[in-house]
């Protein structure tokens, strides 16, 4: 009987590489609109690495872990490889910083995709020279603890989003969203459509020339009185 609370799971169901890459140049927001506005992180877990080129895309490998204990952490890293997103949830504890330059250099090493976190860091300085995304809510100096418990490859939740193994995470300097494994292919063919759209949009946004008449039709249908006079007390 497998202990609950305190494991590791080594294996996880993956998506298809290709489909994990068609994803990445696609802007994070693109595909939150695609997807119900419902699946993107919370506004406190934000980029603390410089910016790169290309998104953060890759498939999850989670961690649950004790607030403020990063024990589980160092056993994630151990089984993580090119293409990994390392997503841990400590709780949405702040006390305590769950990585350093220690781990940010290993994970470089292992070539992971990018790592999230639903705490702070320390050592942001270290990242300028490893070119791996970090996702955090901030930095302290605090370091964390290593004892456990924890679980390793379970569904979490982070930045108030649900995360399961393999699913994909795709970032970019708006933040970050989960693609669940199973709806890639709709969302993929979804996001397509969307993203021309969105473009064209924005081409005539610059000249001035988009259609802006909705708004008004929009309150019009909502009962939004519009008085053609000042307000007077």
């Amino acid at each position: 009987m497998m202990s609950s609370g305190f494991r590791v799971f080594t294996k996880r169901e993956l998506p298809p590489p290709e489909m994990v890459e068609a994803f990445r140049k696609f802007s994070a927001a693109n595909v939150a609109d695609c997807m119900g506005r419902l699946s993107a992180m919370n506004a406190q877990i934000r980029l603390m690495s410089p910016r790169k080129a290309e998104n953060m895309a890759g498939v999850a490998l989670t961690v649950k872990a004790r607030p403020g204990d990063n024990l589980m952490f160092h056993k994630a890293l151990d089984l993580a490889g090119a293409g990994d997103v390392l997503v841990l949830t400590n709780e949405g504890a702040q006390s305590h910083s769950l990585m350093g330059e220690i781990m940010f250099a290993y994970a470089a090493y292992k070539k992971v995709a990018g790592i999230v976190l639903d705490g702070p860091i320390r050592d942001v300085d270290a990242l300028n020279d490893l070119g791996i995304p970090v996702y955090a809510t901030g930095c302290t100096p605090g370091g964390p603890y290593k004892e456990g418990p924890g679980e390793i490859n379970v569904p979490v939740s982070c930045g108030h989003i649900a995360v399961h193994p393999g699913d994909i995470i795709l970032g970019d300097s708006d933040g970050v969203i989960v693609i669940p494994k199973n709806d890639a292919p709709a969302i993929l063919a979804a996001v397509k459509k969307f993203s021309a759209q969105d473009a064209a949009k924005v081409t005539a946004a610059r000249s001035g020339k988009i259609d802006r008449s909705w708004v008004d039709n929009s309150l019009r249908e909502k009962g939004c009185e519009i008085i053609e006079d000042s307000y007077r007390r």
